[in-house]
């Protein structure tokens, strides 16, 4: 008969008065170390939907939707998908706004029955092209932009525009107040193929 070591016995006594090492899920939570890199997790408040963290995913864990219906006001679902997501953070590392938007959280027990539960969605509202109707970007991501450049916002119209709008003071007249002489065409919330085209244009 093989005897146990003194070591042995030393670790099954300190078990017995101390608790187990292991944890005791799934009956009690897993509290896991902060350094530990869960699932990313969207902020809505202050993710801008630039795509960027889809940019660099390398697994193609992170989508986006446009939606443009009469159903509702235009917006972008940006999309992560949990059971393909491998953690990494590199998301967290290219969000363009101070690395807030989608941040690693320490959530790790993402089991479920239905694969239809492993994504999470955020909604930000979009802004389409008032001549094509093509999506140009979020609000959030144009007032982003404006807020970087300061007063270099001044010289392209779809910023300062989309500026004007969201601080409640943008006259919704001003187009149909100036003449054609004025290049009214201009003075609008434009996508970049248009905008080209408006320039380029020229007056018989």
């Amino acid at each position: 008969m093989k005897y146990p070591k003194i070591r042995e016995l030393a670790e099954a006594i300190k078990a017995v008065v101390h608790g187990p090492y292991t944890s005791r899920f799934p009956k009690e939570a897993h509290v896991p170390h902060p350094n530990f890199r869960g699932q990313p997790k969207f902020d809505e408040s202050k993710c801008v939907g630039c795509c960027g963290c889809e940019e660099i995913c390398p697994v193609e864990a992170i989508a986006h939707r446009d939606v443009v219906d009469d159903a509702g006001p235009p917006r972008r679902l940006m999309i992560h998908y949990t059971d393909t997501c491998i953690f990494c953070g590199e998301c967290e590392a290219a969000c363009i706004a101070d690395n807030e938007g989608i941040k690693l959280s320490t959530d790790w027990e993402l089991s479920f029955f239905d694969r239809k539960q492993s994504y999470e969605t955020i909604e930000k509202e979009l802004v389409l092209c008032e001549i094509c109707g093509d999506p140009i970007a979020c609000k959030d991501h144009l007032l982003w932009i404006s807020e970087r450049i300061g007063e270099l916002a001044y010289s392209n119209p779809t910023l300062y525009l989309a500026r004007l709008r969201a601080l409640g003071i943008a006259d919704e007249n001003i187009v149909s107040a100036l003449k054609d002489d004025w290049r009214s065409d201009r003075v609008k919330i434009l996508c970049a193929r248009c905008r080209r085209e408006t320039t380029l244009t020229t007056a018989d």
